[in-house]
């Protein structure tokens, strides 16, 4: 029997009615892996390939044929805003079925929730929030929701192995297992996945499955790219013996927004920016721009600080065919939301590493367009600069590295596990302990260590932070010698908060009237002008009990700065291809004649400086510059094995690619130092790290600080890397 015949009646009728000539190789390998074996499921292939349908058409024609007696299939989301847009599928595809779909977070409807409580079937669709509050609150509950539960959905995988919420994620599923008995299969569903194999175990976790991975040949597709690049020359006397111009400081960043304003003109856009701040000012200057050419306002912003509402507002408005509006986003769009045919995606600036770049280019191109991506780079440069790596762009290097690992060797970093993540262990033993009441340590640790999610943290580890916990009031032990959520706890656990393990500031509310704009994280007093949606605002009135800003919209452009934004790291192969950008030749199709001169420059600046061939390259008469060319974590490693050998040095930005150092000694003598660092077996906790050295994490407060130090050192440092790399 061929696939489709194996598919329900309604979802038949739904393929011919959508006018499908053929089931996608990712679709049939689906629904083999579901019809034909109890493995969990991996669905790993690009953007707008079919995923989704790939996952839902066979389990839905299972839970058609055989419906279950409760919940059938779980549908787990990082945003909210996929889940409402999956609804909307959902909904349609579902239409004579007989299988209802319900939507599960903050801004569901609350009867609808009421009654899949009372008459529990179906699909539901939830965040890993929703999910851990009705663990928590409503055990009772999910004994009867989920007491036939057969499929679990995990949507955007690569987004969840990156994150906190994917470990608090793995570890609700599991203590729901315990509590029902019941063990769903999981399907995760990615579209940039480095490391099948580290996604696969990511998935199984605490399932004791295998789990199928099926490899469909979606074919080699053609994709369209081009550099731009723009100059500010922050020596005036320079460029005015250049140009015989005198006010031209800032003239690349005018030029460079008058070209985007030209390149996204009636064209379907989105323009990512890496920062929120960033994305404020490029789509401010375009709407002036628009504005002083008389051109329509067409320019809206995406990000997680502006409403939901204008944010549900501008992607109805992208999925219209007839809209030809720009959108500013960051790592918002990068996420499924189905926002229809672009004409096309801009970077500006370098995108962070390969799996944003792949992302990013997989939001266009979809129904059988061609990809097509723009980056446009505004360099500042002092011509007489006296810093002979001062003039070196790592950013627009980096990028032309990441387009060809992904285009050439179609490679992706891949995402490595937390292993010591102490934060999310006391959250869920705060969390099982408001569910579950009094509890002896054993049996503590049975429910809450015993998750495979933490298999790598010892019991000692876990009597140091319970030890910690009973100190500083969180937990207290009963006369039975059970423990219990203490008076401090009582706080954390009672907090709206509590649910979330995500870092998030404390932001106040932007109204213009009684419409919501927004939120920013500090006060903009009363006369100050700030961007936000892409549009100046002129603070009128502040209620800081509150926490709301009341504002006037106004002409012009302005900036808004948020304390937080990227914090990623770089992986040694992407820093490896940078030097090797560096010493190729050849010159790539995607650079535009400025570019193409500003690598054949740059080529000639870092071949003549000695840091391609070098380990140790002078840069004055004390100060070296080293480039071992590992990533980040490698170079961390390397900084502080320096520090322990006495040599002062810095790592000059978070994601630079080389060390300053200071030393007395010649270049050689330095050289021979790192080479015995490679050679030696170093101890990483006697390293001089600093006192309070930690992998950022919300609830780290509660955490001891030999712990925080040991999962610095465990899941941060790598001296193998190291030693691998300068071998």
């Amino acid at each position: 029997m061929d696939t489709f015949s194996r598919l329900a009646p309604f979802i038949q009728e739904f393929i011919y009615r959508n006018e499908w000539t053929e089931l996608r190789g990712i679709q049939i390998a689906a629904c083999e892996a579901i019809f034909d074996t109890d493995d969990n499921l991996l669905l790993s292939s690009g953007t707008a390939s079919g995923k989704t349908e790939a996952a839902f058409l066979p389990i839905l024609t299972q839970l058609y044929e055989n419906p279950s007696k409760s919940v059938g299939a779980l549908y787990i989301s990082p945003l909210k805003a996929l889940i409402n847009d999956q609804f909307k599928r959902l909904d349609q595809l579902l239409l004579d079925s007989n299988i209802p779909v319900t939507k599960w977070h903050g801004d569901a409807s609350q009867g609808r929730k009421n009654d899949l409580v009372k008459h529990p079937q179906g699909l539901l669709q939830i965040t890993p929030e929703s999910l851990e509050s009705l663990l928590t609150n409503k055990r009772g509950a999910c004994l009867t929701l989920f007491s036939d539960l057969r499929f679990v959905i995990i949507d955007e995988v690569h987004h969840f192995m990156r994150d906190a919420r994917g470990i608090q994620l793995l570890c609700v599923l599991e203590r729901l297992q315990r509590l029902t008995g019941v063990k769903p299969r999981r399907v995760g569903l990615s579209a940039t996945l480095g490391d099948i194999s580290l996604a696969k175990a990511w998935l199984n976790t605490g399932t004791e499955r295998a789990c199928a991975a099926p490899v469909t040949d979606e074919g080699k597709k053609r994709i369209r790219l081009h550099i731009e690049r723009f100059v500010n020359y922050s020596d005036k006397l320079d460029w005015a013996r250049l140009s015989s111009q005198t006010d031209t400081a800032d003239a690349g960043s005018r030029a460079h927004y008058d070209y985007l304003f030209k390149m996204t003109l009636d064209k379907k856009t989105i323009v990512f920016t890496n920062s929120r701040e960033e994305t404020e000012y490029v789509m401010a200057n375009l709407r002036e721009i628009a504005a002083k050419n008389k051109a329509p306002d067409i320019y809206r912003v995406h990000h997680g600080n502006v409403s939901a509402l204008l944010r549900e507002t501008t992607e109805d408005e992208m999925k219209s065919e007839d809209e030809k509006i720009v959108t500013g986003a960051t790592v918002t769009l990068e996420l499924g939301i189905d926002i229809g045919a672009l004409d096309q995606a801009v970077q500006v600036g370098a995108p962070h590493n390969v799996a944003s770049f792949a992302q990013r280019l997989g939001r266009c191109g979809r129904r059988g367009q061609v990809p097509q991506l723009l980056f446009t780079f505004v360099e500042s440069i002092v011509i007489n600069s006296a810093d002979i790596l001062g003039p070196i762009n790592w950013d627009f290097l980096r990028t032309c590295a990441i387009i060809e690992l992904y285009t050439k060797a179609h490679w992706i970093e891949p995402i490595e596990p937390h292993r010591h993540h102490y934060a999310l262990l006391y959250h869920q033993t705060m969390s099982f302990l408001k569910s579950n009441g009094e509890t002896s340590p054993a049996a503590l640790a049975s429910g809450v260590l015993a998750l495979g999610t933490f298999r790598h943290i010892p019991q000692e580890d876990y009597r140091r932070l319970l030890s910690h916990l009973i100190e500083i009031q969180q937990l207290e032990t009963t006369d039975r010698g059970g423990l219990i959520v203490g008076r401090q706890g009582e706080k954390q656990i009672n907090s709206h908060k509590f649910l979330t393990v995500f870092i998030a500031p404390e932001y106040l509310l932007v109204k213009d009237e009684n419409r919501t704009i927004g939120t920013v994280d500090k006060v903009y007093p009363v006369g100050v002008r700030f961007s936000l949606a892409g549009i100046t605002w002129e603070t009128v009135d502040v209620n800081e009990k509150s926490k709301v800003i009341f504002v006037k919209r106004v002409p012009g452009v302005s900036v808004v700065d948020w304390d937080v934004d990227f914090d990623g790291e770089l992986h040694t192969v992407l820093v490896q291809k940078i030097r090797a950008v560096l010493l190729a030749e050849d010159m790539y199709p995607y650079l535009s004649d400025s570019c193409r001169e500003r690598i054949t420059e740059l080529r000639y600046i870092t071949g003549n400086s000695g840091i391609l061939q070098n380990l140790v390259t002078p840069l004055s008469n004390k100060k070296f510059a080293i480039f071992p060319w590992v990533g980040t974590r490698q170079l961390l490693t390397l900084h502080y094995a320096l520090l322990d050998r006495r040599v002062p040095n810095k790592m000059p930005w978070y994601t630079c690619v080389y060390i300053e150092a200071i030393f007395d000694g010649t270049a050689e003598e330095l050289e021979e130092i790192i080479r015995d660092i490679a050679r030696s077996e170093i101890d990483l906790y006697n390293l001089p790290l600093p006192p309070k050295v930690q992998v950022r994490a919300k609830y780290n407060e509660f955490i001891p600080n030999d712990l925080l130090r040991k999962q610095f050192v465990e899941d941060y440092l790598d001296m193998e890397g190291l030693r691998n790399a300068l071998a």
